[in-house]
């Protein structure tokens, strides 16, 4: 025998919910908005209500929730926000060699081949075990060892390419 859901009416209790979301929120686009969201999360758990239950009682607490949540989202939004201008007041800005210097390393580095640059990725940015990142790019773990030695030299020979290789400036002439 099929369950049924309790019916639920809902354009009935509409009047009630907006009048108490707007006392909440004294302000009517906020009601609104505070409504919609607290019907959807009603019909989210709507498995939740009681059968033989008050309707109106049990929308209208899920207004009050839905309320709440957004007070104290709005409170730890701000004291997130706070905490980051204070750090921002405190830092300083990079000196220009070093985002010339990010910029080189970034640039070498998306200049690596895909699986290289990807194998890489994962062990050095994300932190990934050498078996985890084989593991994520379905190769063996040797494939992915092979690969991140061959990015990693690559990166090397362009650290030490042309301006630290054969290219040096020589004094030509002079006394000695």
């Amino acid at each position: 025998m099929k369950r049924s859901m309790p019916r639920f009416d809902i354009i009935g209790q509409l009047g009630s919910l907006r009048r108490y979301a707007r006392s909440l929120t004294r302000d009517g686009v906020d009601a609104e908005d505070l409504v919609h969201d607290a019907l959807v999360r009603a019909y989210e758990r709507r498995g939740t209500f009681r059968s033989g239950g008050n309707l109106r009682a049990w929308l209208l607490s899920i207004v009050h929730n839905t309320f709440i949540d957004r007070v104290r989202s709005r409170r730890s939004e701000a004291a997130r926000l706070e905490q980051a201008r204070y750090l921002a007041d405190g830092s300083t800005p990079a000196p220009q060699e070093h985002s010339v210097r990010l910029a080189q390393v970034r640039q070498a580095f998306f200049s690596l081949p895909e699986e290289q640059r990807s194998a890489l990725h994962l062990v050095a940015i994300e932190g990934l075990s050498y078996q985890q990142a084989a593991n994520a790019s379905g190769v063996p773990l040797g494939t992915l060892m092979s690969r991140i030695g061959r990015a990693r030299e690559a990166l090397r020979q362009m650290e030490e390419g042309p301006a630290r290789g054969k290219n040096h400036l020589r004094i030509v002439g002079g006394d000695s």
